[in-house]
């Protein structure tokens, strides 16, 4: 399965997500630069952290109009499976591909930490195989993270299971010192409605060995290799 991973000036953890593709999964991986408008040659996509364009205006807000977020755009529509990590998770609402918007933390500081999220359900591409309910330690590094979405959009997201991963103690307990950011609901990833767009504030690819702090992000990085052939199977 060959994974294109979207770098735009100013991206920081194109590189982690390299390495974690390469290392972790074993998959063919390459960078694709922003102005490139052919993805045909990918069987998945990740946008990853960083500050693209330096968040002048504000996360996100100036990558979603770059050529590559065209094809981005095209690649989903097609059934192909898009993962957002981070300020990738901020372009994908920037792009209209995921509902809502990632708001300055509630405590207004950037915070780098370790987290717990609670996989809420597995009916997408990048947690297919996992177990709704089971606890991942991934890290964050943010300043604009904290999810919002209007009450009638959150209610909808929740009724239809586009909750993907919210933020819970190491028991899998919601609580209020839980929550890093002030995110509504603890919410800390979703889906699109048919499931192969996922975006997340942690980073999954900063925890693919146990070596550096957590094989979590793995299972979610991994999910992509059995949900993705069917994916594939859509676009052909």
């Amino acid at each position: 399965m060959r994974f294109g991973v979207i770098t735009f000036p100013g991206s920081n953890g194109d590189h982690d997500a390299l390495m974690a593709v390469e290392l972790g999964l074993r998959q063919p991986v390459e960078a694709v630069w922003y102005r490139d408008t052919d993805l045909s040659r990918f069987d998945a996509l990740i946008i990853p952290g960083g500050f693209s364009y330096g968040d002048y205006l504000r996360a996100g807000a100036i990558a979603r109009f770059t050529p590559v977020m065209g094809a981005v755009a095209r690649f989903a529509e097609a059934g192909g499976p898009v993962l957002g990590i981070c300020n990738g998770f901020q372009i994908l609402t920037e792009a209209g591909l995921l509902p809502g918007a990632l708001l300055r933390n509630q405590q207004l500081t950037f915070v780098s930490t370790w987290v717990h999220v609670r996989v809420e359900s597995n009916r997408t591409c990048w947690t297919a195989g996992m177990t709704p309910g089971e606890v991942l330690r991934l890290p964050i590094a943010h300043g604009e993270g904290r999810y919002y979405a209007d009450p009638e959009t959150l209610a909808r997201l929740e009724a239809n299971g586009q909750v993907i991963f919210r933020y819970t103690d190491a028991a899998g307990n919601v609580t209020p010192e839980a929550d890093p950011n002030g995110a509504v609901n603890a919410i800390a990833g979703i889906a699109n409605e048919r499931g192969n767009v996922v975006g997340l504030m942690p980073h999954p690819e900063r925890a693919f060995d146990a070596l550096i702090g957590s094989d979590d992000g793995l299972k979610i990085l991994s999910a992509v290799l059995t949900a993705g052939v069917d994916a594939a199977t859509a676009r052909s």
